[in-house]
């Protein structure tokens, strides 16, 4: 089987039970860095074997997992941090699984995108949930005009969450300015952390508050209430 396990998003103590014991139970990890799993693995006194699985070497490596799940061998997939396969590698995995028979199961847990949702003070009963804007800013525009295309009568009524990389962020908030105008957004950095934080603002304040970010950032809005 293959157990589809999500870990913690900052705190170390954000692990349900059940993912614990299925950590314990099978026969090998299936991560994206074997440096950021260890460190959990490590505080949970749990010794597996790791193998590797991310977007350069899924296409090569997903066979023999597979093989390996046939054997009887159980598995469990793990991201970085947080639910498996959300704007993270494996879902081609999973897909293989299902198409040969091989049973799956997923393990709830930690997601930074509810996290941020429920923090934002956005109306969380509609959401759409965009992973990451394209990395050039052309096409990144034209994204957000797509999305802009949407609005009827300048409104849209559901949330809108996207991931943002740290060095991309003043980027992204200068596109989206451009297109949607200086409107509020919330920010969630450090989701589970010490110095966790969810803050509205225009995008002109961030732009002038954010000078060096860190770490990745969750940009959230709802373009009804502005």
């Amino acid at each position: 089987m293959l157990y589809i396990a999500a870990t913690p998003i900052g705190n170390l103590k954000d692990i349900t039970l059940r993912v614990l014991e299925v950590l314990k139970g099978v026969d090998g990890i299936i991560c994206e860095d074997t440096r950021r799993t260890s460190l959990l693995l490590n505080h949970y006194q749990i010794q597996k074997p790791l193998t590797v699985l991310n977007d350069y070497n899924e296409a090569r490596t997903s066979p023999q997992i597979i093989e390996r799940l046939k054997s009887g061998q159980n598995l469990a997939l793990v991201s970085d941090a947080g639910t498996p396969l959300i704007s993270d590698p494996g879902y081609k995995l999973v897909r293989e699984c299902i198409q040969q028979g091989i049973e799956i199961d997923s393990l709830p847990g930690p997601s930074s995108v509810i996290t941020a949702l429920t923090l934002s003070g956005l109306p969380p009963d509609k959401f759409t949930f965009l992973g990451y804007p394209p990395e050039k800013s052309g096409q990144r525009l034209n994204w957000f005009k797509s999305l802009g295309s949407h609005l009827e009568g300048g409104k849209l009524n559901y949330t809108i969450l996207m991931f943002a990389a740290p060095h991309k962020l003043t980027k992204i908030l200068e596109d989206l300015k451009v297109v949607f105008g200086d409107i509020e957004v919330v920010l969630a950095h450090e989701l589970t952390k010490i110095h966790q934080s969810a803050e509205m603002k225009k995008i002109s304040e961030w732009l002038k508050t954010l000078k060096t970010p860190k770490g990745e950032y969750i940009l959230l809005l709802h373009l009804d209430l502005f």
